[in-house]
C-alpha cells in the first residue's frame, strides 16, 4: 500500500484549507448579493487556480498545488467523493409524490422540456461539429448526444433552494417546476450514464445493452421494490442506532455502495448515487430534519470542495471563446425557455405562468458543471466548451 510523504501531507492539509477558507468567503459574499452560493465558490478556485494566482504567482500556484504529487491524487479523491455526495443530496430533492401530484401538467412541462432542448442540442453540435471543436467524424454523434443531454437536464438543488427564497416553492407554478425538474433530471441523468458506456467509460468486458440492461433495471428496482425494503430498515435505524449519526453514516454507507455498483457496470457512480438518493429521500421514515443534515455536512464541506476544484483545472482566460459560449447560452436559453414553456401551456398554464415556468426550469447550475467535468475527464469536449458550459450554468442559475 502506497504512503503519502510528509511533504505531500503538509500540502494536502493546506489545498484543504485555502480551499474551504476561500469557498466560505466568496460563498458569504455571493449571498450577500443575492446570488446561490456555488458561484461564489466557483470565483474562489478561479482565484486560487491558474486563471489569476497561476499567472500572476507561477511560483506560489505550483508551491501550492504541485502536479504529479501524492497530495494531488489524493484531493482528486476528495473531489470525486464529493461529487458522487452532491449527486446523492440531489436526489433527496426528488419527491416521488410531488409527481404523481403535478399529473398531466407536469408531464407535459417535463416531456417539451427533455424534447425540444435535447434536439436543439443535439443538431447544432451535430451540424455544426467543427464550430465546436470536435473534427472527429465517428465522435461527433457521441459529443452531439452528450450537448443534447446537457441541454435537457436541469439542476433541481438550485431551483428548490430559489423558490424556497423567493417562498414560491409551495405555489402552483412552484410545484409545476420542481415536478417537471425531477422527470427531466430522472431520464437526463439515464441518458447521460449510457453515453458515458458509449465511450467506454471503464466498462470492461461488458456489452454495452448488458450495462443499458442492468442501469434501466437497477433505477425501477430502486424506486419500487428498494424504496419499500428502505421504509423497512430506517425504523430500525431509528430506533436502535444513535441519532442523527446512525442515519447519517448509513444513508452515506448507501450512496458509496450505490456508486460503487453503477460504476462497476459501466455507469458514472453519480447515477447510483442518485437514484439510492432518490429512493431513500422519498421513505416517510427519512425526516426533513435527517435530510437537513445530510445537506449541512455535505454542501459546508465536501460541495465547496468540488465546486472550488472547477476553478483548479483550467484557466478560463485562455480558455474563453466568446462565439462559442454565445453560441452554447443561445441554445440553452432556448430550448428549455420555449420546450417546458410550450409543455406548461398545453398543460393548461396561461402564457405568462408558462413562461415563468420555462424561465424556471432553464437553471442549470450544480449538475451542468458536473456533466461538463465528467466529459472533460473523458475527453468527451475540450477545455473551450467546458469553460462555455461552465458559464453557461452560472448565467442560467
Amino acid at each position: 500500500m502506497g504512503k503519502l510523504s510528509h511533504a505531500d501531507v503538509v500540502h494536502l492539509l493546506i489545498q484543504l484549507s485555502a480551499m474551504l477558507v476561500m469557498g466560505r468567503i466568496f460563498a458569504e459574499l455571493a449571498r450577500k448579493i443575492k446570488q446561490p452560493a456555488v458561484i461564489g465558490e466557483i470565483i474562489a478556485g478561479i482565484i486560487l487556480g491558474p486563471t489569476v494566482l497561476g499567472m500572476l504567482q507561477p511560483g506560489w500556484f505550483e508551491a501550492l498545488f504541485p502536479p504529479d504529487s501524492g497530495s494531488a491524487i489524493v484531493l482528486t479523491g476528495f473531489v470525486q467523493v464529493a461529487v458522487v455526495m452532491l449527486l446523492f443530496i440531489a436526489g433527496l430533492e426528488v419527491d416521488l409524490h410531488v409527481v404523481v401530484q403535478q399529473g398531466r401538467q407536469a408531464l407535459t412541462t417535463s416531456v417539451f422540456g427533455l424534447i425540444i432542448p435535447f434536439s436543439i442540442g443535439f443538431a447544432f453540435p451535430y451540424f455544426f461539429s467543427e464550430f465546436f471543436g470536435i473534427n472527429d467524424a465517428e465522435s461527433r454523434w457521441i459529443f452531439a448526444l452528450f450537448m443534447g443531454t446537457a441541454m435537457a437536464i436541469t439542476a433541481l438543488p438550485v431551483i428548490v433552494r430559489i423558490l424556497m427564497d423567493l417562498n414560491m416553492f409551495r405555489s402552483k407554478i412552484g410545484l409545476l417546476v420542481v415536478a417537471s425538474a425531477m422527470v427531466d433530471d430522472l431520464v437526463g441523468w439515464l441518458i447521460f450514464s449510457v453515453i458515458l458506456g458509449l465511450i467506454g467509460k471503464e466498462s470492461g468486458s461488458m456489452p454495452l445493452i448488458n450495462t443499458i440492461i442492468l442501469t434501466i433495471g437497477y433505477a425501477v428496482f430502486m424506486i419500487t421494490i428498494g424504496r419499500g425494503l428502505l421504509n423497512r430498515l430506517l425504523p430500525w435505524v431509528n430506533k436502535k442506532l444513535a441519532w442523527p449519526g446512525g442515519v447519517l453514516s448509513i444513508s452515506l454507507a448507501l450512496c458509496f455502495l450505490a456508486g460503487a455498483f453503477t460504476e462497476y457496470i459501466g455507469i458514472h457512480a453519480i447515477f447510483g448515487a442518485f437514484i439510492m438518493g432518490v429512493a431513500l429521500g422519498d421513505s416517510e421514515h427519512f425526516s426533513e430534519r435527517a435530510k437537513e443534515i445530510v445537506h449541512q455536512f455535505i454542501n459546508n464541506i465536501f460541495a465547496p470542495l468540488f465546486f472550488v476544484s472547477i476553478g483548479l483545472r483550467v484557466n478560463f482566460i485562455t480558455n474563453f471563446d466568446l462565439l462559442l459560449t454565445l453560441a452554447i447560452l443561445a441554445i440553452a436559453f432556448t430550448g428549455k425557455i420555449i420546450g417546458s414553456g410550450l409543455g406548461a401551456r398545453i398543460g393548461g398554464f396561461s402564457w405568462k405562468e408558462s413562461l415563468a415556468a420555462g424561465f424556471g426550469m432553464n437553471a442549470r447550475g450544480a449538475m451542468e458543471i458536473i456533466l461538463g467535468l465528467i466529459a472533460l475527464e473523458n475527453n468527451l469536449i475540450n477545455e473551450k466548451v467546458f469553460v462555455s458550459l461552465v458559464i453557461m450554468a452560472l448565467i442560467t442559475s
